[in-house]
């Protein structure tokens, strides 16, 4: 199979940042649990190979598949650790965030990259991933704007850049502006980080790093909810550039931007609710303990899943690349960056 040997590698890399976390803080520190997150480990592992070995073209189908596929076959199985009337309370007081920073982000970073002299289309790319789901965002706004296959790229470079950087950071930046609040730092998490994969990886290295799993539950359902924001600004995207152009291209329809593995989450929350309804059997069939591991075995699962796709993370951040973008580009997409994150923190800490 052509995605084998990159998954592999992306498989490897996931245990040896267990490994390293183990050895760094167990063996070196003399520690009885390491304080050295292994989900941050692979990425910096991915990161250090990307960019120092040149990778062969045949492990890139594996990258990928590890990058989209197995992340969402991990955001799937996380919804086995909720219950659905817990992640519609998440996502309803997530809400209010949300929209005032995705608000706030397309408003403001769109004036702010015409103020740079960046094209309209570039702005529009850069405001779209920082505010809504990062890549996928970007790749679905491009046609509906007519924008350039070079400012697709430099707006996807961008976002995976800082949002790597957040990922790497805001676990720690939350934990201490929210005072070890993991609620709290969810919200941060999962309304300031750009990727899904990201907000997995931020939401695991604060678990892993503060034995709290809140953080990550209430960090992939905000951003799994601020995902649904495409079926909104997607289209308004469209209309508002076809107001002023006319060339024929044309907005997505609303259902294709409905993530599949949204709609997983809450089956696996569905599943979750109907087999806790019955404390003494669930599904009438299974008996409590077999029910438990089951649920566990899933959780377990679900964190492997995303331990790949953070390796498959960092094998496909390229340092070099960035340097083709130029200044600018970079500089909208830090201001991008760094506006969500502040927006983010005011309004939880004015609303909760």
């Amino acid at each position: 199979m052509t995605i084998l040997p990159g998954l592999l590698l992306a498989l490897v890399l996931a245990f040896a940042g267990q490994y390293l976390s183990d050895f760094i803080g167990i063996d070196l520190m003399g520690l009885p649990k390491s304080p050295i997150s292994a989900i941050m480990m692979a990425i910096i592992l991915g990161i250090i190979i990307r960019n120092t070995i040149s990778l062969p073209a045949s492990l890139q189908p594996g990258i990928r598949f590890g990058l989209v596929r197995v992340l969402r076959l991990g955001i799937v199985l996380l919804g086995i650790r909720l219950s659905l009337g817990e992640a519609g309370a998440i996502g309803l007081q997530a809400l209010p965030v949300i929209i005032g920073a995705v608000t706030a982000a397309l408003l403001i970073v769109t004036y702010l990259a015409k103020r740079m002299g960046l094209s309209g289309k570039l702005g529009t790319l850069i405001a779209v991933g920082t505010s809504i789901c990062g890549a996928t965002a970007i790749v679905a706004t491009a046609p509906t704007i007519a924008a350039k296959d070079d400012e697709v790229s430099y707006s996807v470079a961008c976002i995976t850049l800082f949002g790597v950087v957040a990922m790497l950071l805001y676990p720690f930046a939350g934990n201490l502006i929210f005072d070890g609040d993991s609620v709290k730092a969810g919200l941060f998490l999962g309304t300031s980080v750009h990727e899904t994969a990201q907000v997995a990886g931020a939401g695991l290295v604060y678990q892993q790093y503060y034995n709290d799993p809140q953080a990550l539950d209430v960090a992939t359902v905000t951003k799994l909810v601020r995902n649904l924001g495409m079926l909104l600004i997607i289209p308004l995207m469209s209309i508002l550039y076809h107001r002023n152009h006319s060339d024929g291209t044309e907005a997505p329809k609303w259902y294709t931007m409905v993530p599949l593995f949204v709609i997983g989450f809450a089956c696996m929350s569905l599943i979750r609710t109907v087999g806790d309804l019955n404390p003494e059997q669930a599904f009438g069939f299974l008996d409590p303990g077999h029910w438990k591991s089951i649920v566990s075995y899933a959780k377990h699962a679900a964190e492997l899943c995303l331990a790949i796709a953070m390796a498959s993370v960092g094998l496909g951040t390229s340092i070099k690349g960035l340097r083709e973008i130029g200044l600018k580009p970079l500089g909208a997409g830090l201001i991008a960056a760094v506006l969500v994150g502040g927006v983010s923190i005011a309004l939880i800490s004015l609303l909760y």
